[in-house]
Parts: structure tokens; sequence; C-alpha cells
């Protein structure tokens, strides 16, 4: 059985050294896809997604070389008069890296940067979970991306 607060630490440190970290991509895991690895002892996270200003992707943990957990996740910019694919990215890593710092990666988060107002909300934890992450500007949402995950059990 996997402790949750073991597995929530794993995650919110690859998550750092990764996507919010600048880390180093790794050959591409799937056609035209961008990856991203960290691994710590017996754990290992995978983040794979394709695309940029729309996007999709998804992150996987393995404990001891077994799948354990994962995330699928689809983001847009809706108003690119008001948010370029480089701000979103900005704000979001300053957003998260902030979040990370708190020691989790879910949970109910606002952070202002600049002009940007990021909002993160969500239902469940590490286990299982659904979320919504968004960032607005003057009062318009011009960024969203929804989120799902949880524990992989084998049958």
């Amino acid at each position: 059985m996997i402790n949750p607060a073991d597995l929530n630490a794993f995650i919110v440190k690859a998550k750092a050294a990764t996507y919010v970290g600048s880390g180093e991509p790794v050959r591409s895991s799937r056609p035209g896809s961008h990856d991203l690895r960290y691994s710590e002892g017996a754990w290992a996270y995978l983040d794979s997604y394709f695309g940029g200003q729309d996007f999709i992707g998804e992150e996987v943990v393995w404990l001891e070389g077994r799948p354990v957990w994962a995330m699928n996740y689809y983001g847009f910019i809706l108003d690119t008069a008001k948010i370029s694919p480089a701000e979103a990215g900005q704000v979001i890593k300053a957003s998260l890296a902030e979040m990370y710092r708190q020691g989790r990666f879910l949970g109910d988060f606002v952070y202002q940067y600049g002009d940007f107002y990021y909002e993160d909300t969500n239902t469940g934890d590490a286990t299982r979970f659904t979320g919504l992450e968004k960032i607005s500007r003057g009062g318009s949402l011009v960024y969203s991306l929804h989120y799902h995950g949880g524990l992989i059990v084998e049958g």
C-alpha cells in the first residue's frame, strides 16, 4: 500500500524539478511529445505533453517500476490578445512554484502575478481528484486547464 504522504511529497518534488523548475527535456517517448523526467530512489515521474498554446498531457508516477499514480490535463488560451503562451507559462510557473513551496500540489490556491490572477480549485486528494486551473486578466478569463487523476490500482 502506498503512503499518501510519501506520494504527495514525491509528486511535489517531481513537479517542482520538471516543468516549474525548467527541467531539462528528455527524449520524446511518443512522436511529437515533450517529455520531462524526474526520479528519486524507487520513485520515477514522467510528464509527457503535446502542443503549446493549447496542449494536452499526462503525468505518471512509478514506484519500483510499477505505475501507481497518474494525472491527465488539457489547457488552452482563451484570449491571445490578453495573454500570450509565454506569459501564461510565466504565470503558471510562478504560481505553482509558490504552491509547491507550501508542500502541496492540490488544494484551493490563488496567486497574483503582475496584473494576472491565477486560481486553482479542485476536489479530492492525491488518491483521486479533479480540478480546474484558471488565469484572469482585467476581470476576464484568459486561460483554462482541466485536470484529473489519482492512484492506479491493478485489479
